[in-house]
């Protein structure tokens, strides 16, 4: 009995080893080792992540241990392997001119990002979908707005407390925290923001689609398939230092502090994501902050 405790325990480890670097070679922890080593990223990056998690999806086909990992396997190599396919199509003659073309427009050059991250968003949730056979599966529905949040008494948060109130305190905090630091970085004129007023729809959308796109992948992904294998916490932890090595590089703020703060909020959206049971409050944390997030790249844009 001893040992059958043991073994399960071994493999249990394995298991939770394997989840680790699948997640950390298909982060941006590739790409942040490389820039701060090679002063820059590789063409041949892609590709290399895209063979490391094809060896990982084989080796979940021929070894018992880490086969509970085969659907986040697929769903990441679909992902490499249509990230790929957009990053052709954006050297693309055509794409260029369209985007990059004479006097572009702030909607165009940053509608780039999201005409290409659509595509990723849309692949991985037609492969999601196929691997878990309904929506509700992967979160994506409504979920119960005012489910009971779990305590977490070091923020203050205790029993009986719902995501009805939280959820909108944290997408304030968040949106509040971006703010003060926009604020902080740029001179406001009323020429600027006369400038800026016009962008508004624009800053809208993108925020409402980065904020859609990044939950799908950045979340839904890693909480719809890990926690029955290695547990609540540990796929928790693991999807805050996915989505915090996310932004190292050019998040906001970005470097180490980036990282942990947005790693600290992506473990927050993730709870609402398992406790509610949907996708509704983590898409609402989410898209307040990044509402600031965007009308500070106007700022700069108008500043130019």
């Amino acid at each position: 009995m001893m040992s059958t405790v043991a073994d399960d325990k071994e493999k249990k480890t394995v298991l939770l080893l394997f989840a680790w670097a699948l997640i950390l070679v298909v982060s941006h922890l590739p790409e942040i080792i490389t820039s701060e080593l090679l002063f820059g990223i590789p063409d041949w990056l892609d590709w290399a992540k895209f063979g490391a998690v094809a060896f990982i999806l084989v080796l979940c086909g021929l070894w018992k241990t880490v086969r509970p990992l085969w659907q986040l396997a697929v769903v990441f190599l679909v992902f490499q392997f249509v990230l790929m396919i957009s990053s052709w199509v954006e050297t693309r003659p055509g794409w260029l001119n369209f985007f990059h073309g004479s006097d572009p427009t702030f909607t165009r050059v940053f509608g780039e990002s999201f005409v290409r991250d659509i595509f990723v968003t849309l692949a991985v949730i037609a492969t999601l979908w196929t691997l878990k056979g309904s929506r509700r599966q992967f979160f994506l529905v409504k979920g119960e707005m005012d489910a009971p949040i779990e305590p977490i008494p070091w923020l203050g948060i205790g029993k009986g407390e719902s995501w009805r109130t939280f959820g909108w305190i944290f997408a304030g905090v968040g949106g509040l925290g971006v703010a003060i630091s926009v604020l902080l970085s740029v001179e406001l004129s009323w020429d600027v923001i006369r400038g800026v007023l016009p962008m508004l729809p624009s800053v809208l959308l993108f925020s409402a689609i980065n904020s859609f796109n990044e939950e799908i992948y950045y979340r839904t992904t890693l909480l719809s398939t890990l926690p029955e294998h290695i547990g609540k916490n540990h796929a928790l932890l693991i999807n805050a230092v996915f989505f915090g090595m996310a932004h190292y590089l050019h998040g906001t703020p970005s470097g180490i502090f980036g990282f942990l703060l947005i790693g600290f909020y992506g473990w927050l959206i993730g709870k609402s994501l398992l406790e509610t049971k949907g996708f509704l409050w983590a898409w609402i944390i989410h898209f307040v902050p990044d509402v600031f997030t965007f009308a500070s790249y106007t700022l700069f844009w108008v500043q130019q």
